[in-house]
């Protein structure tokens, strides 16, 4: 799985991280102070890169969560068929097909721009 170690303060609004085994990115961060017993914690809310779920946790600053690896590829449509097409990575030259979001229109020899994790693909 291509995914790293970081600390819970490493991390951004706008960055991604692994929130109940599914890649999220985050839309929201937060840290409370320090009290009198405890460190401070930080509370994140994300939504998913690829069910748009939201998702939030609650952990202290120091400790250590996944962040996904997500790659940005660019692609060429070949053809369109229904809500599907099929798109050749412009990389590998592999080819596979993928569902077209609602709000877009693709057409034949049209390049597009895609995120990647462990099989799993959108269109940005």
């Amino acid at each position: 799985m291509p995914r790293e170690q970081k600390q819970v303060r490493d991390l951004q609004e706008g960055s991604y991280v692994m929130m109940d085994d599914a890649p999220c990115k985050i839309n929201h961060y937060s840290t409370a102070k320090p009290g009198k017993h405890g460190s401070a914690k930080a509370r994140v809310e994300g939504k998913g890169v690829f069910d748009e779920k939201k998702r939030s946790f609650s952990q202290p600053v120091d400790a250590k969560v996944w962040v996904p690896i997500i790659e940005r590829k660019q692609g060429q449509v070949v053809s369109v068929t229904g809500d599907d097409a099929q798109v050749m990575d412009l990389d590998t030259y592999e080819t596979f097909t993928m569902r077209i979001p609602e709000d877009e229109s693709f057409e034949s020899d049209q390049d597009i721009e895609y995120l990647e994790y462990e099989g799993q693909r959108k269109v940005v």
